[in-house]
């Protein structure tokens, strides 16, 4: 079954999960600059592939763990494999697919925006890994959405979450569209962004890149801090984020 016609997301991972060995995940932002990459096939790498930052990470998770942005289950799997209750969510039907077809016994088709469904307490780790804080899509989004992450986690209940720092680049394709952003009210790194595979476009959609001190400023008077950073060579960073202590 082919992953539903708006589903660029889900119809580059079957085509990879399928065999297809030149797939490039095509991304189109609003201002008509378009950029490819070979993710799709990294969405399926093994831990042995996986970046140190990555498993570092790894390393750090405790307890129920709630992936959000799941893709093709990478860090699901390996967790699954640990002995960790996983579950994950994606709002791409494609990808839940992969997921279930490769073994993830907890995937399920859910947004980022609907976590509220979620009892009280329910996980110990939320993971945002592939630069997945920029699910957030916005300022006011990032608030509201980790205050639901604060009431559906444990007390010791923490977020694992990866991002790129924008302004890391002098490229005026970039830094043009940083100011763009901020004279209509957007937050520098706040893409307008939409998917391609094939025939496949999805729908336009906000993702979210922040500084860290960005990041901090969102998190505060959410319940939630930065306790450590993860970083290597280049703009992205891992931050593990906690709850905050009266």
């Amino acid at each position: 079954m082919p992953a539903p016609k708006n589903d660029a997301y889900g119809s580059e991972l079957l085509a990879v999960y399928r065999g297809a060995t030149n797939t490039l995940e095509v991304v189109e932002r609003e201002d008509n600059l378009i950029s490819t990459s070979t993710w799709p096939s990294r969405y399926f790498g093994e831990y042995s592939t996986w970046a140190k930052r990555e498993k570092q990470a790894m390393r750090l998770v405790t307890g129920r763990v709630l992936d959000i942005g799941c893709g093709a289950g990478r860090h699901g799997l390996y967790l699954q494999q640990k002995g960790f209750d996983v579950t994950g969510i994606d709002n791409s039907p494609g990808a839940i697919k992969v997921c279930k077809l490769r073994g993830h016994k907890k995937a399920r088709l859910l947004s980022i925006t609907d976590i509220s469904r979620f009892q009280n307490g329910s996980f110990d780790t939320v993971l945002m890994m592939g630069n997945n804080f920029g699910l957030f899509g916005s300022y006011n989004q990032a608030r509201r959405l980790l205050k639901q992450m604060y009431r559906i986690t444990s007390p010791e209940g923490q977020i694992i979450a990866e991002t790129v720092d924008p302004y890391s680049t002098t490229d005026p394709l970039h830094t043009g569209y940083h100011g763009f952003n901020r004279r209509r009210g957007r937050m520098g790194g706040q893409l307008r962004i939409r998917l391609r595979h094939n025939k496949v476009i999805g729908p336009w959609f906000d993702y979210l890149l922040v500084s860290q001190a960005e990041m901090k400023k969102i998190l505060q008077d959410t319940g939630w801090q930065i306790k450590r950073v993860l970083q290597d060579k280049g703009p992205g960073y891992t931050a593990v984020i906690t709850k905050c202590r009266a």
